[in-house]
C-alpha cells in the first residue's frame, strides 16, 4: 500500500528537533529563492530566466512559495506565471508512470528531484492542459530532515480547478543543487598516456668503485582522458620516480622504455599542458593564499587572456577548492602561523589546476590529511576527471572509501609491477591467483600487505606453498610461511605470465585522435603565459611582497639602528683637523665599509639555496624564463637594502661630525650604496654556485675576511705576491673611496694614497657589480635545475 503525502507528513513529525531546524532552513532557502516581484495586480513580473529543453510543448508551471503552513493555515499564495517561469516539469515523463527525476532552472540557479506524487496516473492528462496563465496556489507544504512536501492546487484563468498536486522535494538534492557550478568543465587537450617496459637506474659512486641500483623494473600500463590512475605501494617501491618519469621531470641516460603522450614523445608543449603537485607543499609562506593562486594565473595562463580574466580564474579557483575563508590568510611556513595543512595542500592543487591541464599528475595529495578531507581532495580530482582530464597520483595507504573512486591501479613492490588493471577487479585479480584475505579488511591495506610481502591474515596460494616445498630451504620461510622474498617472486612471476601480455598488446592499439591533434603534443614550440617583460613585472612584484617581512623586521631594523648609534657615540663630533682625529675618522670609514660588506653577503648568500625547491617547482612548468627570474629577484631586492643604510647614515654621519656638506652626505651614501651592490652581487654568486648553505656560508667568511684584511686600513704595505687579493676587495675600493670624498678639500696625499676624482675606484665597484651577478646567472643556468 502506498503511503500518501499526508502520512509522510505525520511520520516526519515525530523526527528530532534538530532534524526539523535543519528542514526550516532548506524550507526559507527555497522560499527565498521563489519569491518574485510582484506588480499591483499581483503578477509576477516576467525574468529573464532560461527554461529546459524537452520533447514536448506541455508543462506544468511552478512558482509557488514553500514553507511551513501560512499563518492561520487560511492564507494561500497565488501566484500567476508569465512565459519565464522558475520552475517547469515534463509531463511526458509523469505520463509514462515516471515520478519526476528533475527540474531545474537556469534563472535559479539550483536542481530538485521530484521523487513522489498522489495524483492518479488517469488524472494526469488534465494537467496537460494547463496554461502559462494559469494560477497555482500551495495550500499546504510540510517539511522533514529528508524532504519537503508541497500541496499545490491549479486554478484555470476562467477560474476552474485542476485536480491539485502534491510533491516531494528531496533535501539532499536542493542542498545539491545550491552548489556552485563545477570549474573543470571547460574542454581541454585530451592526452593518451602510455608507458611500456620503464626501467631507472641510479649510480651510487663509492670511494673505490661505483653501484649500479634498480629503482624500476620493467613497468607498463596507460592512463587515458577521463580516468584516474593510482600508484600503490610501499615506502621505496619507486611510485614517486614513477610518477617523475611520467611527468618529464626526470630525464637521464639511465631511464630505459618508452613514454608516450597521444602517441608522441615528450616534448616543449607539454609542459604547459602539465600539472605537477609535489609531495611536498612548495609555497612562499607570506603570501596570502589569494595573492599566491593570482600570481599562478598571470604567469601561468596564456596570454589571449586580460589581466582581469586571469585574477577571476583565480577566484574561481579559490571557490571550487573551498579556499573563500582563508584567502586572505598567509601561507604560513615553519616559523610563520599560516592555513591549515589541508588547505596548504589544497592551494598547491590550485596553483595546478588554474590552467586547465589535460593531464595531472600529484604525488601523495592525502599525506597528512584527515580522512574527511583526504575525500574532498580524490573527489575533486574525479571531478576533473569526468571533465575530460587525466589523472595520475601516487597513493600511500588509502581508505577503503577512496579506493574505490580510482579507475585504474598500480601497485608496485621492490620497483616491479605487482597489478596494473581497472581497480575495481584488483581484489578478483589476486583472489585467482590465490592470496585471499582471512578477516575483513581494506582492500588498500590487503594490497599494501602483499606488495611488503606479508602474508599474515592471508591465505598462502599452494602454488606458493608447494614452491617453497620443492625449495627445501629454510631461507624460503619465515615461521613457518613464505619470506617476503619469495611472496615478492611469486606475485611478479603471476603478473607476467598472466595479464602483462594482454596488457602490452592494448598498448600498440593506436589512439582515437586525429593525426592534427597528436601533431600539437609534439611541438618543440613553449607556450610561455606572459612576455619577458611582464614576467619580470609579476616576479618583482612579488618578491617584494615576499621579503619586505625579513628586511623591515624588528630584529634587523634594532641590529642596525643600535651598531648605528654606538657609532656615534663613540666618534661623537671627532674633529678631522688634528691627525689624531683624522686617523679616528678614517676608522670609521673603513668600519663603515666593513660592516656594509659583510651584512649583504650574508644576507644575498640565503637567496637561491632557500628558493631552489621553488625555482625548480616554476622552472618545470614553464612559468617564466630564467632570466627574468634572475633579474627580478636581484633588482627587487635594491629597494629593500637602501632603507637601512639610510636610517644608518643618517645617525652615524651627523653624531660623527663628518663633512658637513650636503655634496659629501650624498657622495658617501651613493659610495655605501654601491658596496651594498657589489657586496650584495658576491653572496648572490657564491650562493648561486654551491647551493649548499653550510658550504656557502663557510666560503663567504673566509672571501669576507680576506677582502677586509686587504682593504688597506690594517696592513699598508702587502707583499706583492698577493697585493693583487686587494683589487679585488670591495672593501679596498669603497674605503678609498669614502677617504676621497670626505677630505678632497684637506689634503691631495693621505697615508700614501693620492686623494683624486676616484673614477677608478667606481669603475671596479661597478664591475663587480656585473660581475658577480653574472657569475651567479651562469651558475644557475649550469645547473639543470628541471628537465629542458
Amino acid at each position: 500500500m502506498q503511503n500518501s503525502p499526508q502520512d509522510y507528513c505525520s511520520m516526519e513529525r515525530a523526527n528530532t528537533s534538530l532534524a526539523r531546524t535543519k528542514s526550516e532552513q532548506l524550507a526559507e532557502t527555497l522560499e527565498a529563492a521563489f519569491k518574485s516581484p510582484m506588480n499591483s495586480d499581483g503578477v509576477s513580473e516576467g525574468g529573464s530566466g532560461g527554461t529546459l529543453s524537452g520533447k514536448s510543448s506541455k508543462r506544468l508551471t511552478t512558482a509557488a512559495s514553500p514553507g511551513r503552513t501560512t499563518s492561520g493555515g487560511n492564507k494561500n499564495i497565488h501566484i500567476r506565471k508569465s512565459r519565464s517561469a522558475q520552475m517547469k516539469f515534463e509531463l511526458d515523463d509523469v505520463n509514462s508512470g515516471a515520478a519526476l527525476s528533475r527540474a531545474s532552472s537556469a534563472s535559479l540557479g539550483f536542481s530538485f528531484s521530484f521523487t513522489g506524487f498522489n495524483m492518479p496516473p488517469d488524472e494526469i492528462a488534465d494537467s496537460m492542459t494547463f496554461s502559462d496563465d494559469d494560477i497555482l496556489v500551495v495550500t499546504q507544504s510540510c517539511f522533514s530532515a529528508h524532504c519537503i512536501i508541497f500541496h499545490v492546487q491549479v486554478t484555470g484563468v476562467n477560474g476552474s480547478l485542476h485536480s491539485p498536486i502534491s510533491m516531494v522535494v528531496a533535501a539532499e538534492d536542493l542542498e545539491a543543487g545550491m552548489r556552485k557550478q563545477k570549474f573543470q568543465t571547460e574542454p581541454s587537450l585530451p592526452i593518451y598516456l602510455k608507458f611500456r617496459d620503464l626501467t631507472y637506474k641510479v649510480i651510487i659512486k663509492g670511494l673505490t668503485s661505483t653501484e649500479e641500483k634498480d629503482i624500476l623494473n620493467g613497468i607498463s600500463g596507460s592512463v587515458d582522458p577521463g580516468e584516474v590512475l593510482a600508484l600503490m605501494g610501499p615506502s621505496g617501491s619507486g611510485k614517486t620516480t614513477l610518477l617523475n618519469l611520467l611527468g618529464g621531470r626526470l630525464n637521464q641516460p639511465t631511464v630505459g622504455g618508452s613514454i608516450t603522450y597521444n602517441d608522441g614523445p615528450y616534448s616543449k608543449f607539454l609542459k604547459s599542458r602539465i600539472g605537477f603537485v609535489t609531495q611536498d607543499d612548495i609555497l612562499f609562506p607570506h603570501l596570502t593564499v589569494k595573492e599566491t593562486l593570482t600570481y599562478a594565473a598571470l604567469l601561468r595562463l596564456p596570454q589571449t587572456l586580460t589581466k582581469q580574466q586571469k585574477q577571476k580564474r583565480a577566484m574561481d579557483v579559490i571557490h571550487e577548492l573551498g579556499l573563500e575563508r582563508c584567502q586572505d590568510t598567509v601561507i604560513g611556513g615553519s616559523f610563520v602561523r599560516g592555513v591549515s595543512g589541508g588547505e596548504r595542500k589544497r592551494v598547491c592543487i590550485g596553483n595546478e589546476i588554474i590552467i586547465n591541464p589535460s593531464i595531472l599528475f600529484l604525488d601523495e595529495p592525502t599525506s597528512g590529511l584527515d580522512s574527511t578531507t583526504a575525500l574532498k581532495t580524490v573527489q575533486l580530482l574525479q571531478d576533473m576527471a569526468e571533465g575530460g582530464k587525466t589523472v595520475v597520483t601516487t597513493i600511500h595507504q588509502p581508505s577503503s572509501r577512496l579506493f574505490h573512486k580510482f579507475d585504474k591501479l598500480i601497485l608496485l613492490g621492490k620497483g616491479s609491477l605487482l597489478y596494473f588493471g581497472k581497480s575495481s577487479e584488483a581484489m578478483l585479480y589476486f583472489s585467482s591467483i590465490g592470496c585471499n584475505p582471512l578477516i575483513a579488511m581494506n582492500p588498500a591495506e590487503f594490497l599494501l600487505d602483499l606488495a611488503n610481502g606479508n602474508i599474515n591474515d592471508v591465505s598462502v596460494p599452494s602454488e606458493l606453498e608447494d614452491k617453497v616445498q620443492i625449495g627445501n630451504s629454510d631461507a624460503g620461510k619465515r615461521n613457518g610461511k613464505p619470506s617476503p622474498a619469495v611472496v615478492h617472486e611469486y606475485l611478479v612471476e603471476a603478473y607476467e605470465t598472466r595479464v602483462a601480455v594482454k596488457e602490452k598488446k592494448k598498448l600498440m592499439v593506436p589512439i582515437p585522435l586525429d593525426e592534427e591533434v597528436k601533431a600539437k603534443v609534439s611541438s618543440l614550440k613553449r607556450q610561455w603565459g606572459a612576455s619577458w617583460w611582464q614576467q619580470y613585472n609579476i616576479l618583482f612584484c612579488r618578491g617584494i611582497k615576499e621579503r619586505r617581512h625579513d628586511y623591515f623586521s624588528w630584529l634587523r631594523i634594532t641590529q642596525v639602528l643600535s651598531t648605528a648609534i654606538i657609532l656615534g657615540l663613540l666618534w661623537w663630533n671627532s674633529d678631522p683637523n688634528s691627525l689624531k682625529g683624522l686617523q679616528d675618522q678614517a676608522g670609521l670609514l673603513f668600519f663603515i665599509a666593513v660592516f656594509w660588506g659583510f651584512f649583504p653577503v650574508f644576507t644575498a648568500i640565503f637567496t637561491f639555496p632557500q628558493e631552489r625547491a621553488m625555482l625548480s617547482k616554476e622552472r618545470a612548468a614553464d612559468m617564466y624564463r630564467l632570466s627574468a627570474y634572475f633579474l627580478a629577484r636581484t633588482t627587487s631586492d635594491l629597494p629593500l637594502d637602501l632603507v637601512l643604510p639610510v636610517l644608518f647614515l643618517l645617525v652615524v654621519y651627523f653624531m660623527a661630525g663628518l663633512r658637513m656638506s650636503a655634496a659629501p652626505f650624498f657622495l658617501t651614501m651613493l659610495t655605501v650604496f654601491l658596496c651594498i651592490i657589489a657586496a650584495q652581487g658576491l653572496g648572490l654568486a657564491i650562493g648561486a654556485t654551491l647551493m649548499d648553505l653550510k658550504r656557502a656560508t663557510t666560503l663567504a667568511s673566509v672571501t669576507v675576511m680576506t677582502f677586509m684584511l686587504a682593504g688597506g686600513y690594517f696592513v699598508k704595505r702587502v707583499p706583492v705576491f698577493v697585493s693583487w687579493i686587494r683589487y679585488m676587495s670591495f672593501n679596498y675600493h669603497t674605503y678609498n673611496l669614502l677617504l676621497k670624498v670626505q677630505y678632497k678639500h684637506m689634503t691631495p696625499v693621505l697615508n700614501g694614497m693620492r686623494i683624486d676624482s676616484g673614477l677608478t675606484e667606481v669603475s671596479a665597484l661597478v664591475a663587480m657589480v656585473f660581475g658577480y651577478r653574472l657569475l651567479a646567472y651562469i651558475s644557475l643556468r649550469r645547473m639543470k635545475l628541471c628537465a629542458q
